[in-house]
């Protein structure tokens, strides 16, 4: 789990079918522990889950040192494109985002954690050339994940992730600092908005089971969102094939996308966003922009 801010969250889901070898033994030491006066100290709740904190930009220089150069010269020019998010890629298919090429994984990547204080060791090695580096592990901040209530779900729209990353950019022109999403059971069904200093935008999505894969709105509902937070999910957007928009009666927004790798099987990463206070005249831009 990544977290942005406090009021975004991301989300890798790795299943142990991505690996080529996947091997977890617990550390048993809680289990076997026995505190003052005889007491065993009892398991947590997680069933024995192993949980540390990395630096994310660490990790990410290491997993590119080969091959990284020749990926930033090709996606520096896509970059502006797509609104400068950094490391862009290539719209040629969900798949081009874990081409072999472009990450340079013609090699064996290894990942070891021994037990709680250890560092992370990772070991590449490619053409008979071996590095290993050892990341300085921490203790986890303490970093609720943001709650989503799936039995109390307002809206839950699923798309083609490409639509919904062409409509962030466009709405990207106003230079705004605020997204708003409005569903409705009937027309328009789905409105993307924006206001800024150089004006208003919206995207109006109508519900056409080719356009709108599955769409359930049982009454209208609308809710604001930072756009910068939003936008910094636009990597995903590019590479997943699919998106479930899915948010609950509390405002908070699920942006799941799927994405699918070269053999077939398929990874999710879930974005969460904390809704925004309602600000004045929030509702009246809506309705002008329908």
């Amino acid at each position: 789990m990544y977290q942005l801010c406090p009021e975004s969250t991301g989300i890798a889901f790795l299943e142990e079918g991505l690996f080529t070898s996947y091997a977890y033994s617990p550390t048993t030491s809680s289990q076997a522990e026995i505190a003052e006066g005889g007491t065993q100290v009892e398991d947590d709740e997680d069933g024995g889950t192993t949980v540390f904190q990395i630096s994310l930009a660490a990790l990410l220089e290491t997993l590119q040192i080969f091959g990284f150069t020749e990926s930033r010269d090709r996606s520096a020019s896509r970059d502006s494109a797509y609104g400068g998010v950094t490391g862009s890629l290539a719209r040629g298919g969900p798949s081009a985002a874990f081409d072999n090429h472009v990450l340079g994984f013609k090699r064996v990547c290894r990942l070891s954690y021994e037990a709680k204080g250890e560092p992370l060791c990772i070991v590449l090695e490619e053409g008979g050339v071996t590095t290993t580096c050892e990341m300085v592990t921490y203790e986890p901040e303490d970093q609720d994940e943001i709650p989503l209530q799936r039995d109390a779900l307002a809206l839950k729209i699923i798309m083609r992730s490409s639509w919904l990353f062409d409509a962030i950019n466009e709405l990207a022109s106003t230079s705004p600092s605020r997204l708003t999403i409005a569903a409705s059971p009937s027309a328009p069904y789905l409105v993307l908005s924006s206001n800024g200093p150089l004006g208003s935008a919206a995207v109006e999505f109508s519900n056409d089971k080719q356009l709108l894969e599955t769409f359930q709105v049982p009454e209208r509902t609308v809710n604001t969102y930072k756009y910068s937070l939003v936008k910094a999910a636009s990597r995903a957007m590019d590479m997943a094939s699919k998106v479930s928009i899915r948010g609950d009666e509390q405002g908070v927004l699920s942006l799941q996308f799927m994405i699918e790798l070269e053999d077939g099987r398929v990874s999710f990463i879930d974005f969460r966003f904390v809704p925004l206070l309602p600000e004045e005249g929030d509702e009246e831009d809506i309705e002008d922009s329908d």
